[in-house]
């Protein structure tokens, strides 16, 4: 998985590339623990991601219970599998998916 990071202000926006897995969620986590500082709007683009698994979800959740207090996350650009995903999760109801 590849993240590209673009800061705008107190914006954050991350996109994603390839699977966020167990492989892989410790790395968006990571980013996201570190970059979360000062941010009032996170916006994570999924327009690349292939795959995601429980391990992703759990990285996700993680960040909207921070945004929760400090500002608002979205997810946009979620393709068809992934929103499946959400849907069957119930993310849905607690997740901002444009």
């Amino acid at each position: 998985m590849t993240i590209e990071k673009t800061k705008e202000g107190g914006k954050l926006t991350l996109a994603l590339a390839g699977r966020l897995d167990t492989v892989t969620a410790p790395q968006l986590e990571a980013e996201v623990t570190g970059s979360l500082t000062g941010v009032t709007e996170l916006v994570l683009d999924f327009s690349r991601l292939e795959y995601l698994s429980s391990a992703g979800l759990r990285v996700i959740l993680g960040a909207q219970k921070i945004m929760n207090r400090q500002g608002k996350m979205v997810i946009c650009h979620v393709n068809a599998t992934i929103l499946e995903v959400f849907e069957v999760t119930g993310f849905c109801d607690i997740l901002t998916i444009q």
